[in-house]
This record gives C-alpha cells, structure tokens and sequence, in this order.
C-alpha cells in the first residue's frame, strides 16, 4: 500500500497575483468560473467514486471547485503539512536544512520511498530527508522527519496557518500514541479538504511563510526555492501531470510541482502548474474509488488527469511552460512574456 499559505503584499507579486484574492484561497463569488465547475461535475459524474477539487488560477484570481471543503482522506498529501512545518522551523532557526539526523532501524517501515530498505544506522540531512519525502513519498523518511519536527508542532502550524480542517495524526505504518480524535480511524494518517491543501500549495508558489500578514524575511523568497525544487522532481507523474505533460522532463524542468497521495480506494494529487498563461493551483481528491488497482490505468489516476486537462485547456489553451515560474525565488517574478 502505497502512502503516498497570509498573503504578502502584492507589490511583491505582480505578475503572479491578481487583486482581490483573500486568505486562505477564497474568493468572491463572481470569481468562480461557472463553466468550468460544470466540466468538473461531468467528469465527476463519470467517476466511480466521490471526488473533491479545488482549484485557483493566481494571475486572474478565477476558481473552479466542486466538494471544496468536504473532509478527505489525504494519504500522502499531508506530508505538504509537514513542508509547511518545516518551512516554520527553518525560517525561526529551530531547524536546518543542513543538519543531520540518524535513520535508525526502529522507523524503518513498508511502503513507498527507498529508506526502508537500506542499512541503518545511515546519517542523512534534514533537507534530504524531506527531499526523500516528496520526490519519492518515503514513509520512512517521513517518519524521521515527524520525528525532529514533532507531531505537536506540524499540527500547531496547521492551525496556525487557519487550517482547521487538516490534521496529521500520527506516523506512517506506525500505530498511534496518546488520546487519537475519534475519526482518526475513519481518516487514517491524514484529514483535510481540497480547498486546505491548495491554500498549503499556495503559500509555497507564493512564498507567504508568515502567518501573521508580517513582511517575507530575506530567507524567505529561495527557502521558498528550495521546497518548490523538491516537489517539481516528484517522480509518479500519472495522475495530474499525465495530459500535461507527455516529455521527459528530467533534463529540462518540469511545468508542474505536486505532491501525491494514494490508498486503495483513493488517488489524491496537489499541484502548482506553470502555464503560459499564469500559475495555477489544482487540488483533487478522489476517494471511495471502486476501481482499487495498482496499475497506470487505475480509473482514480485518469479522472485526475482529466481534471488537470480540463483546467489547463479552459485557463490556458496554449498549454504549460516551466520557465513562465520563478521556481528559485517566487519572490523575485519574471516578467511577463
């Protein structure tokens, strides 16, 4: 089985974000792209299953949604929380990304990544265990990473970041500890909604790090950089980038950096895509899925990726380009093409 942010002001973004936009990822109501809700409730319809999307065009402020802000189950999804947490940590100098932590046998545990299978003692850095995180959604890596950050302290910057809907319950493939809420079991390892983890997705793209409306601190714009690098190399590219993009993207860059998640019955994918037209945020959840196989043409994968096709199309009919970011710094915009 596999596991797998208070705006600054926009002087600092003024190619990327229009005006208008509020905390959080909402929107006024004239906002809302109608057409494009009712493509998504098609492909809904088709699906077997439920599925939640939410998504947010950064340039014009348009949204499109359907089930925003139903509870879900993340899997691997939650692990943008622990991003986000650990983005707080290194910008209060609680954490470095150089530091070293141990991988030692007893967080050694089944299930995506490649940590689980190597030698242990082993000495990583922290940034090197949440590039293992992401890129390769490793549980064990993972788990080394609840560890130094703390379980407490990811989901006191949740609430922080006025997330009150997304929790990280416990570790991976490791049986609670303590008092659990009562619908931990119905959730597993993760609870949010669409809209929630867009608006986490979005503080990277738009490197908002403060959760006081306080200006960016110095670090903030390549620190920002520096988690975006991570989640543009995530590497199972078959549920939102499948229509998107259909190049090797390895060499040259990818147009999109997403973090996936993934259970029996459900296929989960939170992206920021870089299009010519502008970023744009793409969250989706698809949970309940009759079709429970581990392979590419899981029915759960495919609608994913026709609700990034139908976004991108209707947003950005000329399609994707990865230099349209300013994926080191999104602080520092290029201009405009």
């Amino acid at each position: 089985m596999l596991v797998r942010g208070i705006l600054p002001t926009l002087s600092l973004l003024p190619i990327l974000l229009a005006p208008g936009l509020a905390l959080g990822g909402q929107t006024s109501p004239q906002q809302e792209d109608q057409p494009l809700d009712q493509q998504l409730q098609s492909i809904a319809a088709a699906h077997h299953g439920k599925l939640a999307i939410y998504t947010h065009n950064l340039r014009t402020g348009q949204t499109a949604s359907l089930s925003a802000d139903l509870p879900v189950k993340t899997a691997s999804t939650i692990k943008l929380g622990i991003l986000l947490d650990a983005a707080e940590q290194v910008r209060a100098g609680h954490a470095s990304l150089s530091e070293k932590l141990v991988l030692e046998h007893a967080n050694q545990v089944e299930g995506s990544g490649v940590l689980g299978e190597l030698t242990a003692p082993l000495a990583l850095t922290l940034g090197d265990t949440l590039t293992l995180m992401v890129i390769l959604s490793d549980n064990t890596a993972t788990n080394m990473a609840i560890d130094r950050l703390g379980l407490a302290h990811i989901n006191a910057t949740l609430r922080a970041a006025r997330l009150q809907q997304t929790v990280l319950y416990k570790k991976v493939y490791v049986p609670a500890t303590g008092p659990m809420p009562v619908d931990q079991p119905q959730f597993g390892l993760g609870k949010s909604t669409a809209r929630e983890m867009a608006a986490i997705m979005e503080r990277f793209a738009t490197c908002r790090l403060s959760f006081d409306n306080s200006p960016p601190l110095p670090g903030d714009g390549p620190l920002c950089g520096v988690f975006l690098h991570m989640l543009r190399n995530q590497q199972d590219r078959n549920m939102l980038p499948r229509y998107l993009e259909t190049m090797d993207t390895s060499e040259q860059g990818s147009a999109i950096a997403d973090k996936i998640g993934a259970l029996d019955a459900v296929r989960n994918d939170v992206a920021l895509v870089a299009t010519k037209a502008g970023p744009v945020i793409i969250s989706a959840f698809t949970v309940d899925n009759a079709d429970q196989r581990w392979i590419p043409e899981n029915e759960g994968e495919i609608t994913l990726a026709r609700v990034a096709q139908a976004i991108v199309e209707r947003w950005s009919p000329t399609g994707l380009d990865p230099a349209a970011f300013p994926w080191d710094n999104p602080l520092h915009p290029q201009p405009a093409h």
